[in-house]
């Protein structure tokens, strides 16, 4: 359960099997286990030659690449925490998170500078301060060193035995935030290693080639394939940021076996100017996850493409291989995110703690050797968040079938209230995106003087369709009950779009909130 031996066990097995390849680099890095291995033994020596050890948090600001996987690794074999900070946010949010987790050094990419020296200036006088790291062709005047030159100049030997058990936490990996700052999830090196193998009973084989896609800053990127591909020997292939005429063409430059993604970011890829001819025959699946994914587009890539899809549901808290969809199930099922994965125990509970039997809806709770150690430096959240059972309480409402198969209803705090009657948005969503013009879609709650609240859809259309709010609304009118028909539909040119792919609700309130002031 040892991060830190993940490389050197690999390098031992195969050494010389392509591992990973950096695609944010001209050309393109390609690098076997050894080199691999070899890069974050020279790292974590020079960790050790600053003073930095057992559960001393080492940050990163940047985009996707060999870097985060560099002090991935270095970290789990010194015990020190991998701390992957959201180049999303605002400076100022991640100066918060940096004053929550006082890391000792920060690596940060060139396009992140001038968020650096406002940060370093903030902290200027500071009894923690930082060491920074970049890698830039302009390090500008921060002080700091260069991290392709620490590579070189520190030895590969391998690091000195240290006090790393399975319960040492590894990476501070951070939620969404819905309010406030993100809580940071303890993730253990016997978290990551009881979710690996939650995955790789799902078909992962020692000859796959997966393409990344998903942030290194969040679990899907780190836990959904990339540590599991170590494991087995596989190959990785990273890109700075989801791009879909470059996802496309990269499946079959170099022949991946394995693809993950998110609904929106296959919707994407189907309107790439290169999706008609793109060839994807390599590929043995592709996985989707944070959402259901569209029976349509189910339909468009086993039509056009030939594409089996998983699907599957999870959690920064309990890792991203919580549920799993069979392809076989993926039209049956639509709108479900499987069973639960065989080291996973989920239940439905009511609000008072009873238990909830088939298709009753409730709060869904989870309990298994892959939840996170709590949250760090905040004991109120973790004790609200696992009740005397323990079970952890997610905020997602839920429920299940007689067969067994989980269906998210929708988050507790995206719920909303209409005239008395309990609203949905996934249901709502599900409906439409079953109009042949819908690209994407998100429905929303928002005040109203008559009902308290009421569902607003925001929907981008297909290119070349063109669709009204009354035909959508009629058509909606076809499928659901009255009450849950959205009052209003709003057409977008883009969804606010999260760095997980996710489409962000709060922002869609704040620009629907604008436009009615």
């Amino acid at each position: 359960m040892y991060i830190g031996n993940y490389l050197r066990r690999r390098e031992l097995y195969t050494p010389d099997q392509e591992a990973f390849v950096d695609y944010g680099m001209e050309p393109a890095l390609r690098l076997t286990y050894r080199e691999a291995n070899q890069r974050a033994n020279r790292l974590a020596n020079f960790y050790l030659s600053r003073g930095i050890g057992m559960q001393d948090r080492v940050a990163i600001l940047a985009r996707d690449g060999i870097e985060h996987l560099d002090s991935f690794f270095a970290c789990g074999k010194i015990g020190a925490i991998h701390t992957a900070l959201n180049w999303r946010l605002h400076w100022r949010e991640n100066l918060e998170i940096i004053r929550l987790t006082r890391p000792r050094v920060m690596i940060i990419s060139g396009d992140y500078l001038d968020d650096a020296g406002q940060i370093l200036q903030q902290l200027s006088g500071s009894e923690n301060p930082i060491e920074l790291l970049l890698f830039t062709e302009t390090p500008g005047d921060l002080g700091a060193l260069d991290f392709h030159q620490v590579l070189e100049s520190n030895p590969d030997e391998p690091v000195a035995e240290n006090r790393v058990g399975h319960e040492t936490i590894a990476a501070l990996i951070f939620t969404g935030g819905t309010t406030g700052l993100p809580k940071a999830a303890r993730i253990s090196h016997r978290m990551i290693a009881w979710n690996t193998l939650n995955t790789v009973i799902h078909d992962i084989r020692h000859e796959d080639i997966y393409l990344n896609v998903f942030p290194l800053f969040h679990t899907g990127g780190l836990f959904v394939y990339t540590l599991p591909q170590v494991i087995f020997g596989g190959t990785t292939i990273l890109i700075p940021r989801f791009d879909p005429e470059r996802v496309l063409s990269l499946i079959e430059k170099e022949g991946v076996t394995v693809f993950a993604g998110v609904p929106t970011m296959y919707q994407f890829m189907t309107q790439a100017e290169n999706w008609e001819g793109a060839d994807l025959s390599s590929l043995r699946f592709c996985t989707s996850g944070g959402a259901p994914l569209p029976v349509s587009l189910v339909q468009q890539y086993a039509q056009e493409k030939k594409i089996r899809f998983k699907q599957g549901f999870g959690m920064t808290e309990f890792g991203p291989g919580i549920f799993a969809l069979a392809p076989e199930d993926a039209i049956s099922k639509a709108g479900s995110i499987g069973r639960p994965n065989f080291y996973v125990e989920a239940l439905i509970k009511a609000d008072d703690g009873s238990l909830l039997g088939p298709d009753q809806v409730g709060e869904l709770v989870l309990k298994g050797p892959s939840f996170c150690s709590g949250y760090f430096n905040n004991p109120q959240a973790t004790e609200e968040a696992v009740d005397e059972d323990g079970y952890f309480h997610t905020g997602d409402l839920a429920k299940y079938d007689s067969e067994g198969y989980f269906f998210i209803v929708g988050r507790k705090k995206d719920m909303f209230i209409s005239g008395g009657e309990n609203i949905y948005p996934p249901e709502i969503e599900k409906a439409l995106y079953d109009h042949s013009a819908v690209h994407m879609c998100a429905v929303v709650g928002m005040p109203h003087p008559s009902w308290g609240e009421a569902g607003v859809a925001c929907v981008v259309k297909k290119q070349g369709d063109e669709v009204g709010e009354m035909e959508l609304i009629n058509f909606l009118k076809d499928r659901l009950a009255a009450y849950k028909v959205p009052k209003k539909v709003v057409f977008f040119h883009k969804l606010p779009i999260s760095g997980a792919g996710k489409v962000l609700k709060r922002e869609l309130k704040d620009l629907l909130s604008k436009e009615e002031g």
